[in-house]
């Protein structure tokens, strides 16, 4: 299968502080990655690198074979927490934005995802708690037609019910032949769903397997694999 994400020894440093080392890393698309670490691992760096949201980096980043950062930008949809969005904006103000900024954006498998998560498009940003607010960002990243769909950490202020649905959900939502990369710390709950784990340490990839190899070598599951290589003191996530 052809590569959909190459990266070639990017070295990533913030305030002297070294926070991504010689990272090289290949994946290929019609997979479901999780990306794992400690809390300050350089988790969200290495997505915000692939995104072209950090810079400064060196090494190298290849979409579908480009390096180019603006043909980079336009293969991904990254988990934006909508910061940069007036609060008093309505839900349906966002996926009119979302809509005009992005030519694919899928508005009618938006309105289906929306739907299943009982979003109401009258609400204003600032009325949400930070459950719902994550799944309209789950949606509206979702909706876009990309090669790259990186999901930051989604769904910590999701209630557990809800959590698992949405997570189960995930397979039928992500297009066939995509990649998605998904850091979360509720490994148990996204282990059933992952194709592939890469876990960095010490701002290195530490692992980066087939999650059955894991499951058949070890005969551990995907959390007690990840807290024994970090020893269960360290972590954090």
């Amino acid at each position: 299968m052809a590569t959909t994400l190459k990266i070639e020894q990017l070295n990533y440093r913030k305030n002297l502080k070294k926070i991504l080392t010689d990272v090289s890393l290949s994946l290929s698309g019609n997979k479901i990655i999780g990306l794992l670490g400690e809390n300050g691992a350089g988790k969200t760096t290495l997505m915000r690198l692939i995104a072209g949201l950090a810079k400064n980096a060196r090494g190298t980043i290849t979409i579908n074979g480009d390096s180019n950062l603006a043909n980079r930008k336009s293969l991904i949809s990254y988990s934006d927490p909508l910061g940069g969005i007036a609060t008093n904006q309505r839900i349906s103000d966002v996926k009119r934005f979302y809509s005009k900024v992005y030519p694919d954006f899928d508005e009618q498998k938006y309105t289906q995802m929306a739907t299943f998560l009982k979003l109401d498009e009258s609400q204003r940003l600032s009325a949400l708690s930070k459950g719902t607010r994550e799944k309209l960002v789950i949606s509206l990243t979702l909706a876009r037609q990309t090669s790259i769909y990186l999901l930051d950490e989604p769904f910590s202020g999701i209630d557990s019910m809800s959590r698992k649905k949405i997570i189960n959900s995930i397979i039928q939502w992500k297009p066939a032949d995509s990649l998605m990369i998904i850091s979360d710390h509720y490994v148990s709950e996204i282990a059933p769903i992952l194709d592939e784990i890469v876990i960095i340490k010490d701002d290195k990839i530490a692992v980066h397997k087939a999650a059955d190899e894991i499951r058949e070598e070890s005969g551990q599951s995907i959390e007690d694999y990840y807290e024994g290589l970090y020893g269960e003191a360290d972590i954090n996530d």
